[in-house]
């Protein structure tokens, strides 16, 4: 089979602020039909994060913070390892804020760092799925025993690149070895 363009699938999800997980499904219902020998081959994936109303995020003086996320092939109640053969992808944003002498309240983080510690772009030919959603969740949350790290709630943006595919012996074989 020809390959096909790529497809973008977009999704934005509200982490919170508070360290609880967030969760929801992304269909791909369109794309993949394992009986109709169709899969999804996810080829890259992107992420943003942003405050409220798409505004840079904030942080209160002097705390640090972190938001992390992950797509799985399945539900999930929190964070799991990259040893889980659900996860598709995962990463982390960090922050931390500089007190500033004379003013309280909340300002830009003085130091951010971004993690994608599993990404489908670090292999060789991106990652197969078979199943009809796939699932964004993730936290935030402050540091060091405090959940006022972000002044408001962490919206992580996602953009899926990925391709259409049909599903032949040897992809079926990968997709048993590599998932569920």
């Amino acid at each position: 089979m020809a390959k096909t363009d790529t497809i973008l699938i977009r999704e934005t999800k509200n982490l919170g602020n508070t360290g609880a997980y967030h969760e929801e499904s992304i269909d791909l219902g369109a794309f993949v039909d394992p009986l109709g020998k169709s899969v999804f081959r996810v080829l890259s994936i992107s992420v943003q994060y942003l405050g409220e109303n798409a505004q840079p995020l904030k942080i209160y003086d002097g705390e640090t913070a972190v938001a992390n996320w992950q797509l799985c092939t399945q539900s999930q109640s929190d964070l799991v390892y990259a040893s889980d053969r659900s996860l598709i992808s995962s990463g982390s944003l960090r922050a931390d804020g500089t007190t500033f002498s004379g003013i309280s309240g909340h300002h830009y983080p003085s130091w951010t760092g971004q993690a994608d510690d599993v990404n489908p772009q670090h292999w060789t030919n991106g990652m197969l799925l078979a199943v009809p959603q796939i699932y964004l969740g993730g936290k935030a949350n402050g540091l060091g025993g405090s959940n006022e790290g972000w002044y408001t709630d962490v919206n992580l943006s996602i953009i899926i690149e990925g391709r259409v595919e049909t599903l032949t012996t040897e992809k079926a074989v990968a997709l048993a070895m590599s998932q569920q």
